[in-house]
């Protein structure tokens, strides 16, 4: 495997894809519950990521909004994969996506060439909001007005020191230059 890409390299390719991407910097967090203060100032919704592996040892990258109470047993049943998820060591992380825990996000799959690792994305990631719309992350005060009413998503750029926001359309042009084809739960 090749070196992993860094922050800067990330948000090179994204800038050179033409994917529109808001990015601060802030201290090391490794949890939501640490990192939620810290991007207060960014409209978007907040990305949970969790690096899995199933009984087989196929890996699974899980993103949803933070305030999603996820189970694994349901998550798997819904993925259809039988034996349960686990959580993937950080050994693992570090050898597919380049990455160390806390600062796992779906920004991590620019290492992930081969596609080994499949994407399992929450619907109000993938789904984009028709005008007038309202959602429960709207009501969450999640929801960002960028351009068009557009929801901003936010992630790691591939360190725990950042977050970076982009909208769904974004996300889509993003996993097309990876390869990564979604499994939306």
């Amino acid at each position: 495997m090749e070196a992993p890409k860094t922050k800067s390299d990330l948000l090179a390719k994204l800038e050179e894809l033409g994917i529109s991407a808001a990015t601060i910097d802030h201290e090391a967090v490794f949890t939501v519950e640490q990192a939620l203060p810290l991007v207060a100032s960014m409209d978007g919704i907040f990305a949970k990521n969790l690096f899995l592996n199933d009984k087989k040892k196929n890996l699974y990258l899980y993103c949803a909004p933070h305030f999603i109470d996820t189970k694994l047993n349901e998550l798997a049943k819904q993925v259809g994969v039988s034996g349960g998820f686990r959580f993937a060591s950080e050994e693992r992380l570090t050898e597919a996506l380049g990455l160390k825990q806390g600062s796992v996000s779906v920004f991590g799959l620019i290492n992930d060439p081969g596609q080994k690792v499949k994407l399992v994305l929450d619907r109000k990631f993938w789904e984009e909001e028709s005008a007038g719309g309202s959602s429960e992350a709207e009501a969450e005060g999640g929801d960002a007005a960028q351009g068009g009413g557009e929801k901003c998503l936010l992630f790691h750029p591939l360190v725990n020191t950042a977050t970076t926001g982009i909208s769904i359309k974004g996300l889509k042009a993003f996993l097309n230059f990876t390869g990564h084809k979604p499994i939306i739960v």
